[in-house]
């Protein structure tokens, strides 16, 4: 191996502690708060409108849009609400399947359950760290059939039975994936991509904004994220019809009226309030600069890790240009079993590190779903560790 596990870890230890300039208690991403949240939030107390009527829920979906340029965008109150609006108006039902990463958030498989469907869990490449268009490719060519009916030319798994009716490709860590490969393989085959840029606001694939290459995709503004607004989310769409529709049903159905309440069907109470939406206006405001100190901690990161044997960190791919919203080492396949010991050891020590999710075919409710091979996605699941990444580093 070249280098011991006690040196590897020291190492590792020591590059965190010179980063953060011996700081205690690093947190692994803490919101950055400098800016107008505090007038705004006043602002909307005094106002009285804290809720689901107020001017800031409209001027926070209208800054996103400008900022993405992606034409309507909707905000609910989490991201994962956004994904179940998403999949449901891309007219995914119950007894469907949806292609998703096993290596992702829980909650990019949860929002297909809430449909009804199925997650059909798919492989991850290396230079991502998400969705392999190419590999997703050949096994479609294996799996895919088609089945007529009054014109329509519906996918179907030929083991299954089951239509396979989206694709959700989920941007790891903040780091775009290969679209326009993507974009041709499930072109090919008829299936609608919805984007999970939960993660990767302020990301840019070929110069364009996450998020707006699907027929849907959405955004979470956690309190973890690149910005937050508490708790929140965001549907996106350049399809003025599926924006008015997903508009209608997270605000309970509700048909305008002065004083009627008359709901035409059966909505979802998934609008975000205007006192979340006051603090993501002011969080969109310090966003050029958020981005600005992520991208710089992690060129102090590449800098520093250039040269430790063992384990590299990771860079955006070619095409993009990353928001680095959680930072990421990876070990190589002589040290990915000290993952444990290196997560003890700086964590210990003050420097919250994580792992990546365990993948999802591995979870109970999810062990009897459909999966291509996953070869890769298990090499990164044992080989990621997360570090420090929190935004205004200085």
């Amino acid at each position: 191996m070249g280098i011991s596990s006690g040196t590897l870890i020291q190492n590792l230890l020591k590059i965190l502690k010179k980063v953060w300039k011996n700081r205690e208690n690093v947190p692994l991403h803490e919101p950055f708060f400098n800016g107008n949240e505090k007038k705004y939030l006043s602002d909307c107390i005094d106002s009285t409108f804290v809720s689901s009527v107020g001017k800031y829920v409209d001027l926070f979906e209208k800054m996103l849009a400008d900022y993405t340029g992606i034409k309507r965008v909707v905000a609910v109150v989490n991201g994962t609400c956004a994904l179940h609006m998403a999949l449901q108006l891309a007219g995914v039902v119950s007894g469907d399947e949806v292609i998703v990463p096993a290596l992702s958030f829980v909650a990019t498989a949860n929002a297909v359950r809430y449909c009804g469907a199925v997650p059909h869990f798919a492989d991850s490449e290396f230079s991502t760290l998400g969705m392999d268009p190419e590999k997703l490719g050949i096994y479609l060519d294996d799996i895919i059939r088609f089945n007529y009916q009054s014109g329509h030319a519906i996918p179907e798994n030929k083991y299954t039975g089951r239509p396979v009716r989206a694709v959700v490709p989920m941007h790891t860590f903040g780091h775009p994936v290969d679209m326009d490969l993507l974009l041709e393989v499930c072109s090919k085959y008829r299936i609608t991509i919805i984007e999970d840029a939960a993660e990767s606001l302020g990301s840019l694939y070929r110069g364009r904004h996450t998020g707006g290459f699907g027929k849907l995709g959405i955004l979470s503004f956690n309190g973890n994220k690149t910005i937050t607004t508490g708790g929140g989310g965001a549907i996106l769409t350049n399809d003025e019809a599926l924006a008015d529709k997903a508009k209608h049903l997270t605000t309970t159905a509700k048909l305008p009226h002065q004083w009627k309440y008359f709901h035409d069907e059966s909505g979802y109470n998934y609008r975000m309030p205007n006192i979340n939406a006051a603090l993501g206006c002011a969080q969109m405001e310090l966003l050029p600069f958020l981005l600005k100190s992520k991208r710089h901690l992690a060129a102090i990161y590449e800098k520093e890790f250039r040269n430790i044997k063992g384990v590299h960190f990771f860079c955006e791919p070619d095409f993009a240009e990353s928001n680095y919203w959680l930072n990421v080492l990876l070990l190589t396949e002589e040290t990915e079993n000290l993952r444990d010991s290196i997560l003890k050891t700086t964590n210990m020590a003050g420097y919250m590190t994580r792992p990546a999710w365990t993948l999802l075919n591995k979870l109970p409710m999810f062990e009897n779903c459909p999966a291509m091979d996953l070869s890769d996605a298990e090499k990164l699941e044992k080989r990621i560790i997360n570090i420090p990444s929190s935004p205004g580093y200085e």
